[in-house]
């Protein structure tokens, strides 16, 4: 199977995320040969200390459970995928993340959090690191969504998890709390301070 040159197809608009050059790519930018599952979110090609990378998010919205067991269940997923490309646009599966809801007979969402996908080289050691945001919940009341961050430095996978925070009555509130993973802990100062400035920005349930 003929492989595309992304070069052919390259949106001209770039955007820089700190010390990486980040360029936007068109749908039809990405080769035949990538699969992947739902409609496209972001689409992006980027270069690092470790070469050319091109990672993609999707979402595959709502659909009936097939097979329901409750009868009326509907499922929802979010899918990210991580690529190196290398010699002659050869393509090499680096990471992928999937979160999913399923067989939900109530309000749903599995969605990324509008603008917060970012590529970024936050300890300036030339290595990117990709953050993804995203909700997901299957509720029939006012409860919060879970709320998680999952960045990749190379391979190396960062996760936050908790809530978000949804007023309840005049005073009240309910969620809102994060908890690091280990590698967070454990990892550069700069790092986590981007997660928690991500996760306030974003905090407050919006119905």
């Amino acid at each position: 199977m003929k492989l595309f040159s992304l070069s052919v197809f390259l949106i001209t608009t770039q955007v820089s995320f700190a010390q990486i050059k980040v360029t936007k790519l068109d749908k039809k930018a990405i080769p035949a040969t990538i699969k992947y599952t739902g409609h496209i979110i972001n689409a992006v090609k980027y270069t690092d200390s470790e070469g050319q990378h091109l990672v993609i998010t999707t979402e595959t919205g709502i659909a009936a459970t097939k097979n329901s067991d409750s009868g009326d269940g509907r499922d929802a997923a979010l899918y990210a995928y991580s690529y190196t490309i290398g010699s002659n646009n050869q393509f090499k599966l680096s990471w992928q993340t999937y979160d999913f809801i399923k067989d939900c007979p109530v309000d749903l969402e599995a969605q990324y959090v509008p603008n917060s996908f970012a590529v970024t080289d936050l300890n300036k050691d030339g290595k990117a690191e990709t953050w993804l945001m995203y909700t997901t919940v299957c509720h029939g009341d006012v409860s919060p969504s879970d709320m998680k961050i999952i960045m990749h430095e190379g391979i190396k996978k960062y996760a936050v998890r908790g809530t978000k925070k949804v007023k309840v009555s005049d005073k009240d509130f309910e969620g809102g709390k994060y908890t690091f993973d280990e590698a967070f802990k454990t990892g550069p100062e700069a790092f986590k301070q981007y997660a928690v400035d991500l996760w306030k920005k974003n905090l407050m349930q919006v119905w």
